[in-house]
């Protein structure tokens, strides 16, 4: 796979990469793995809430305040 930055980003990207002590390739490869898994938890946490709204399970903004209050406590 090839990916066309701009000038700015490009410069950047071997920039960050020099001072973390790698070479853009890898230093980009990182990053869009991480961005990558990160992508997939997020669509599958969402994916997940609108089930639950469909199946009806859902909170009151005061009970999402009242469970917040409470992890606070602890």
């Amino acid at each position: 796979m090839e990916v066309v930055l701009n000038p700015e980003t490009e410069e950047k990207v071997k920039r960050l990469a020099a001072s973390n002590e790698s070479v853009p390739s890898d230093y980009v490869s990182q990053l869009v793995e991480r961005y990558v898994d990160h992508d997939e938890w997020f669509r599958q946490e969402a994916q997940a809430g609108f089930r639950s709204l469909e199946a009806g399970e859902s909170l009151t903004h005061e009970q999402v305040g009242e469970r917040l209050r409470a992890r606070q406590r602890r």
